[in-house]
């Protein structure tokens, strides 16, 4: 163990504990956006410097071991340090304190950003973050035309000319009542669906259009009975049976416990969608908006 020191490496311990987090290396490789075979090969090298199993493999993911959860423990403490002390040199470089203005879509509103904007809030106490919802067009727009000091949104062709950083993925996923004909699949693919009566969001989210797109694309169109302004409000709606709906997946399970519904993936591709960071120029960021924009793409 005496070379542990001089052996371990960092990046191995923040794979491992998003594996050990996500209970599964190929949830955590999507999550690191590296390949699983990369995150495999990582823990089995920490393993073999430890000379002990830290995780046991199973065909649906993954069991840590005694000498894992040691690890783990260990790890999160040892990150948490450097993250803190990359904290207080950025404060010493750049007098980390200011006001930045983000324009970012619902989906990463609702799903990642509280979490993000929090964390980040803990070791940057003295920056004040304006975080302003806006459809994904909008949010490009309003980065163009430099009224924020940065946009998060889907990852689109209109992103052409901006530089951007991937954020996050997520995937979308189809709510129906718990009584619904098709409430016992395992997942659906929009062709599955397409006769029935939807509820969606306004015609100018991003959402919308894309499924609207997707659907000309099959020669049909979506019939959406009723149109609403949130996230929570098509939740409801779909458990008062009043249409099916198509939100992102991690949204939509927050809501199982509460509702009469059920989540089945969006089997089709496009369903998986990745989320961007995206300004201008990051050169020409202000110092407290390219330290945000650092640590939200952090993982990239």
């Amino acid at each position: 163990m005496e070379n542990l020191l001089r052996k371990l490496d960092l990046t191995s311990l923040r794979l491992f504990v998003a594996v050990c987090q996500e209970h599964s290396i190929a949830r955590a490789a999507e999550r690191e956006f590296i390949a699983p075979s990369a995150v495999s090969r990582r823990i089995a090298e920490l393993e073999s410097l430890i000379g002990l199993p830290l995780i046991q493999r199973h065909t649906r993911g993954v069991t840590i071991t005694e000498a894992g959860r040691t690890v783990l423990h260990h790890a999160g403490k040892l990150i948490g340090d450097v993250e803190a002390m990359g904290a207080d040199l950025s404060r010493l470089f750049s007098g980390a304190k200011g006001h930045v203005h983000v324009a970012a879509n619902l989906s990463a509103i609702v799903q990642f950003l509280p979490e993000d904007v929090a964390a980040f809030q803990r070791l940057f106490p003295d920056i004040d973050i304006e975080l302003e919802e806006c459809h994904s067009p909008d949010v490009l727009r309003r980065v163009r035309e430099r009224d924020v000091d940065f946009g998060i949104c889907n990852k689109t062709a209109d992103i052409e000319g901006l530089h951007a950083l991937p954020y996050r993925r997520d995937r979308l996923a189809v709510m129906l009542p718990a009584s619904h004909p098709k409430a016992a699949a395992r997942q659906l693919s929009l062709q599955d669906i397409a006769a029935e009566t939807f509820v969606g969001l306004g015609p100018d989210s991003a959402l919308t259009q894309m499924l609207a797109a997707r659907a000309q694309a099959m020669g049909t169109t979506l019939t959406v009975k009723i149109r609403v302004t949130s996230l929570d409000a098509l939740c409801r709606m779909a458990h008062a049976g009043l249409g099916i709906a198509i939100m992102p997946q991690q949204v939509a399970e927050l809501y199982l416990s509460a509702l009469d519904v059920v989540v089945k993936p969006l089997s089709d591709p496009w369903a998986r969608r990745e989320m961007s960071i995206v300004c201008i120029d990051p050169e020409q960021l202000s110092a407290s908006a390219s330290v945000l924009l650092r640590f939200l793409a952090q993982d990239t």
